[in-house]
């Protein structure tokens, strides 16, 4: 999935996918501690992993809040800022889809107010 023929992009991925680790919202911190270690369905998860791809004509990448390598599932945890990126994130979803990922998204909301049925909802896409 990874293209990795610039170094300089690697590096930059890297800088914010650390930086966004480190300033997770509660939510993605509840969500990581339900699938880190292959707690759930022992699967491997990361997060905020990069995705680079070339799709739109130029070498860029997607950083995913969490992916999981085996299902090619990224999961997204969005937040009221969301709202206001809708077009935006249907174009990501689309692109992410013709790389052959599936994406699924939930609310801060879904996650601290209901992780099991979150975790149902991703159970499902397993089968």
């Amino acid at each position: 999935m990874s293209l990795n023929s610039k170094k300089e992009l690697v590096q930059i991925a890297e800088v914010i996918c650390r930086e966004l680790r480190k300033y997770s919202t509660e939510a993605k911190k509840i969500f990581w501690e339900a699938v880190r270690d292959k707690k759930f369905c022992g699967k491997k998860f990361y997060r905020q992993y990069p995705i680079y791809h070339d799709i739109t004509g130029r070498e860029t990448f997607f950083i995913a809040d969490f992916y999981c390598y085996q299902e090619k599932l990224v999961i997204e945890i969005d937040g009221k800022y969301y709202h206001y990126r809708l077009e935006d994130d249907s174009e990501r979803s689309e692109i992410l889809n013709f790389l052959g990922l599936k994406v699924i998204r939930f609310s801060n909301e879904e996650i601290n107010n209901d992780l099991n049925n979150a975790l149902v909802k991703m159970k499902k896409l397993f089968l």
